[in-house]
């Protein structure tokens, strides 16, 4: 993920900024708890494609 980029992106719903997370290849927005997901590098920027971050995982259930 490019630096300049991420110096520009902001979440789409509050307009927070964003934190990369390599690992799991996402761009968190701690303030609405969403982790938009970079897919062969583009960042996609959509809500409803967004993963929740207070949700249960498979292993809380």
């Amino acid at each position: 993920m490019d630096a300049r980029l991420l110096d520009i992106l902001v979440c789409p719903l509050c307009k927070g900024p964003l934190k990369y997370d390599k690992d799991a290849q996402e761009l968190i927005c701690n303030g609405d708890r969403l982790a938009y997901p970079i897919r062969d590098g583009i960042p996609i920027m959509w809500a409803d494609e967004a993963r929740d971050l207070n949700a249960p995982t498979a292993e809380e259930k």
